[in-house]
């Protein structure tokens, strides 16, 4: 054990103005308090201690940091106490310091030499900033005060790392420092400053921490009114492990796939394997029409020393896709050690290997949600064994590696379809034959100027828009309750698992598992966000999911409890997604048969007259139609052909209102639908946009359609809480009353043919983000006929 000091600030900070006293007297009566309830064999060595420090001269008062020798022996009754009995001083790293942490002046031989190894050889640094040491100690002294004088806990407690370099495995250790303040006490001199948790609640709402710290809090709770007395215990935990899967998951989480990300994932493997010289790549399972495609990226931390060869032509293109579609048919952990010591077999894989100048190399298949997504390359030139302690100590970070190829593999399949779009978007009949004449008009600009000259816009003028919007009814509402039920479904099968697992001998289920599902449990109840949901999914795989495996490994007899439940939660049919799976299905119902639907309609509807029909996908189905002269080629436009799409709209609707009403008794989860229709009589322009490969309006007065139709699905009736849209009706917006009787018109003749209810409403809207005067049209839909056709 040693008593000389050494000091854990950094010049640049600055002191507050606090008053530290460093004494024993909060040990003492804690000691006291023991005695009171303890009946145990260390009453009497609490009783030893006490009398041991009461006849000690001078302890009782402030214990100055230069006499601190003569109380060496207080010193290690203290760490006796505090410290389990078994604990070796050489690899604890524990130590005594000031009630503000500054200066340790007792430590464990162990704490004592990794400091002043680490700072004498400068392998040693703090991961926080210079600047960030200031505000440590300040979010200490104030976090303190605000405890335990007004029960407030608002300031972040932010951990202190550091990071050493291990001189035997030449790789970075972490390690953070952890402060007990049980023996600390605070004072305040004179009457207590007035604060109150509502306007520290508000502060740390309008201020970020910094400011808060740095400026508010002085001035309302000055520091010369308190005093620190007694000492504070600090301890070095190693974290290398925890910091490693951090540095993993922050790439995960950040969705930043660069090579310095990539480089990142490479170190933190290599630290949690134990060796510097092992080289990983992680290789995403890229498939192009079911077959695995690869990538030869520059530069080499992206790189498969697989791929390295077959590109340098080592290997046929044939012979290396035989290798691939075996591994992927038959995926298994390959592992060859002392590579360039052994014969060269007839295997073409270890030929390769060879070749390379590897000496070990390690593939290892990477699974998530039992899908292959990917590999891990694990390869060194110097010889490493792989064995099973190995793989064990990479395990843990499997659940977050197969999250990130996984988005690997679906960011490279976004690519593929923003490609198809970009160069291959297909083409309505209507309009085609205006792209055809205005390409070779391009061309024919080419071919004379030698040069590349812009390509001529594509619009339509004096065109009739006419929009209409089938909308299932709260289905965010919908989605979001599945989600919670489903979770709180799994939550609740994980804590009886947890609990099950009690039975087991010499195992007990972790507290800190269960009270993290209580703790969620509690949350989903709240507002739960998506970042709330991408960090319970890391919870459940990465801390849960390895716990099971663990277990199920070490006891056997575990297997059918930890297997029930992961079938339970299996994305393809397990209980954990039942409300979200039977969701699914119902939306899914609903919008298949609208796009069959619609579809069908707009075949029928091209036979007539030539127009041009965009259909897009929300919760339900929206569309917009074109007609007019300048979308044909040549024939000419009769008002006629408007009118008929115009009491289209009408029969459309009521007819899609009785399908989707009709498909009820076949969902799993009940939704219904609304439906909506915006008229627009004056003529507008449209161009189309080659950044967005569709058509959108052109001019500033045009623009006022596309405002109002976006703005409108959730307008309410003015002066009313009510919905315009409802269930089970048709809803036509519109701004004047020549549109609303030529609609009204096509809605008596349907009427009549038992269609719809005699039920047609007048109404006015509320005025939406600068849109008044709106006006619309409610008419109820007959349910219970049959569809026409």
């Amino acid at each position: 054990m040693q008593t000389d000091l050494i000091n854990i600030q950094t010049d640049e900070t600055v002191t507050k103005p606090i008053e530290i006293s460093l004494s024993f007297l909060p040990l003492l009566n804690y000691l006291k308090e023991r005695l009171k309830t303890e009946r145990t064999m260390k009453a009497e060595y609490y009783r030893f201690i006490i009398e041991r420090f009461e006849r000690e001269q001078g302890w009782k008062s402030e214990i100055s940091l230069n006499d601190l020798a003569k109380y060496r022996e207080l010193f290690e009754m203290t760490f006796l106490v505090l410290t389990p009995l078994a604990a070796d001083e050489n690899e604890l790293y524990w130590g005594l310091t000031t009630p503000v942490p500054g200066e340790i002046f007792f430590s464990t031989n162990g704490l004592h030499e990794f400091l002043h190894e680490a700072h004498s050889n400068d392998q040693s640094k703090s991961l926080t900033e210079q600047r960030e040491k200031q505000q440590l100690r300040s979010r200490f002294i104030y976090g303190l005060i605000l405890e335990r004088f007004y029960s407030i806990s608002v300031i972040t407690k932010k951990d202190f790392i550091y990071s050493y370099k291990d001189p035997k495995s030449q790789l970075l250790k972490y390690y953070k420092a952890e402060v007990d303040t049980r023996f600390v006490e605070v004072s305040v001199e004179g009457v207590l400053p007035d604060l109150n948790d509502h306007d520290v609640a508000n502060c740390f709402q309008e201020l970020t921490e910094y400011e808060a710290v740095e400026h508010y809090l002085p001035e309302v709770l000055p520091l010369s009114k308190f005093k620190f007395e007694g000492f504070a215990i600090i301890s070095l935990k190693d974290v290398t492990v925890e910091h490693s899967i951090d540095r993993i998951r922050d790439v995960l989480v950040n969705h930043s796939f660069e090579t310095e990300q990539y480089r990142q994932i490479n170190q933190a493997l290599r630290t949690l394997s134990g060796y510097e010289n092992l080289e990983f790549r992680l290789l995403p399972m890229r498939m192009v029409n079911d077959k695995s495609v690869f990538s030869y990226d520059a530069d080499e931390s992206m790189q498969s020393v697989l791929m390295i060869e077959r590109n340098q032509q080592f290997i046929t293109k044939e012979s290396f896709n035989v290798l691939v579609d075996d591994f992927r048919a038959n995926p298994r952990l390959l592992i060859f050690n002392d590579l360039q010591q052994q014969e060269v077999s007839d295997d073409l894989l270890p030929q390769l290997l060879k070749r390379t100048g590897i000496s070990s190399y390690a593939l290892l298949p990477v699974n998530y949600h039992n899908e292959m997504v990917g590999v891990i390359e694990i390869h060194s030139q110097e010889e490493v064994r792989f064995d099973e302690i190995l793989f064990t100590k990479i395990q843990l970070a499997i659940p977050l590696v197969a999250q990130l190829l996984k988005y690997s593999t679906e960011e490279f399949e976004s690519k593929i379809e923003t490609v198809i779009r970009d160069k291959f978007t297909p083409l309505q009949p209507s309009v085609q034959w205006k792209f055809n004449e205005v390409a070779w008009k391009h061309l024919q600009k080419k071919y004379s100027n030698l040069n590349e000259p812009e390509i001529e816009a594509i619009r339509f003028d004096n065109v009739y828009p006419l929009y209409g919007a089938v909308d299932i009814r709260n289905s965010t509402i919908e989605r979001n309750n599945a989600i919670q039920e489903d979770i709180k479904n799994q939550l609740d099968l994980l804590t009886s698992t947890l609990n099950s697992l009690r039975e087991l001998k010499e195992q007990h289920a972790p507290d800190a598992l269960v009270f993290e599902c209580k703790r969620w449990s509690a949350k989903i109840e709240e507002y739960f966000t998506t970042q709330d949901e991408v960090a319970l999914n890391t919870f459940l795989e990465s801390d849960v999911n390895t716990y099971l495996r663990e277990i199920q490994a070490k006891f056997p007899q575990s297997s059918e409890v930890i297997d029930n439940y992961f079938n339970s939660i299996a994305q393809a049919d397990g209980p954990a997604f039942k409300n979200r799976i039977e969701l699914e299905i119902s939306l899914q119902l609903i919008n298949t048969r609208l796009n069959q639907y619609f579809e069908n309609a707009q075949k029928e509807l091209q036979k007539l007259y030539p127009i041009y029909f965009e259909k897009f996908r929300t919760d339900g189905v929206e569309y917009d139609m074109y007609i007019g002269q300048s979308l044909t080629d040549g024939k000419s436009f009769d008002p006629a052909f408007l009118n008929h799409l115009r009491k289209w709209q009408i029969k459309s609707m009521a007819e899609v209102t009785r399908l989707t009403h009709n498909l009820v008794p076949a969902m799993p989860k009940e939704l219904k639908t609304t439906q909506l229709i915006f008229t627009h009589s004056n003529p507008i322009d449209i161009s189309f946009r080659n950044d967005e490969r569709r058509f959108d309006v052109e001019g500033a007065y045009n623009i006022r359609y596309q405002v109002v139709k976006k703005r409108i699905d959730k307008v309410l009736i003015k002066n009313t809480q009510e919905r315009l849209t409802q269930p089970g009706k048709i809803a036509l917006v519109y701004f004047n009353q020549r549109e609303a009787d030529e609609y009204a018109e096509y809605i008596s003749e349907f009427q009549k043919a038992g269609m719809l209810h005699n039920d047609l409403e007048y109404l006015d809207l509320e005025e939406v983000q600068g849109v008044s005067r709106l006006k619309a049209l409610r008419v109820g839909v007959v349910l219970d006929n049959k569809l026409n056709g």
